[in-house]
């Protein structure tokens, strides 16, 4: 992934100087797993495209992504001092700086996904899975979810799931679909549609169990759960319930890829999750 980081730093180079700048290449540049574009890659690999094809949009997705974790970090949010092992973006410059940090991310998304390939069309239905993934339908309906779960005192499991479905498997989901567009497959997207979707309940249920389980020294950011209020999967179930919950996510993402014409580079990607400890 150097090369995608790299390229993603020039991109964001090209931005007049300013603190704003300076604050979206600090987030940015801060690691993380790269997830969402390993998945487009992965996905691509699997329709036999070279991942080079895919960059821009790659880098458009993983911009979504962390402007979501700077505002998510924000006093007005989830009031979170530490992400990915520095300080999180307010707190390294200032509130107003990380909220406009944010949105230049996102802005700089769409910029990059209208321009995600030579072709016009395929760019207008990316920006349009873009918009719907990051929108008031999906991640940003889920995290308004979540904010409103905090004052429960209890959280049915299912409320839980459509959570988990709208901020975060919304967009695990959309480079898997973009992949399907970009490889002209739209036969392919409800079956993407359905494993983005378990996909994101895993990854989500396994971060709930580490921010119980492991100290934020060792995450790399705060564990805010519980100081929060926040209802998730294991504090509800309890941490040895949600490690079931998991593994059967587990087992069932692992026949979804079954189905899949070229599953290995989603299953090496399944399996790297399955053994994560941040």
């Amino acid at each position: 992934m150097n090369n995608f980081d790299e390229l993603c730093t020039a991109f964001l180079e090209q931005i007049k100087p300013s603190a704003v700048k300076d604050a979206m290449l600090y987030s940015f540049s801060a690691g993380g797993k790269r997830l969402r574009p390993k998945l487009l890659f992965a996905a691509l690999e699997s329709y036999g495209i070279h991942a080079e094809s895919g960059l821009r949009l790659a880098a458009a997705i993983e911009m979504i992504h962390t402007y979501s974790l700077i505002h998510d970090d924000l006093p007005a949010m989830d009031n979170d001092d530490l992400r990915r092992g520095k300080p999180t973006c307010h707190k390294q410059f200032d509130e107003a700086t990380a909220i406009l940090a944010g949105d230049g991310l996102l802005t700089e998304a769409f910029y990059y996904g209208a321009t995600a390939t030579v072709d016009p069309a395929k760019n207008v239905r990316i920006v349009c899975a873009m918009a719907k993934a990051a929108g008031a339908n999906g991640m940003i309906l889920g995290q308004a979810l979540d904010l409103e779960a905090e004052k429960k005192t209890a959280c049915a499991l299912s409320e839980l799931a459509v959570i988990h479905q709208a901020k975060t498997g919304e967009l695990l989901t959309l480079p898997l679909i973009c992949a399907a567009i970009i490889a002209d497959r739209d036969e392919d997207i409800e079956a993407w549609q359905t494993f983005g979707a378990k996909l994101g309940y895993y990854f989500q249920i396994q971060d709930d169990i580490l921010d119980l389980s492991v100290s934020s020294e060792e995450l790399g950011k705060s564990t805010s759960d519980l100081h929060n209020h926040k209802q998730t999967m294991a504090t509800c179930l309890g941490i040895d319930e949600a490690k079931k919950l998991a593994e059967a996510c587990y087992e069932e993402l692992n026949q979804l890829c079954d189905k899949l014409s070229q599953p290995e580079p989603i299953r090496a990607i399944l399996l790297t999750l399955h053994h994560r400890r941040r």
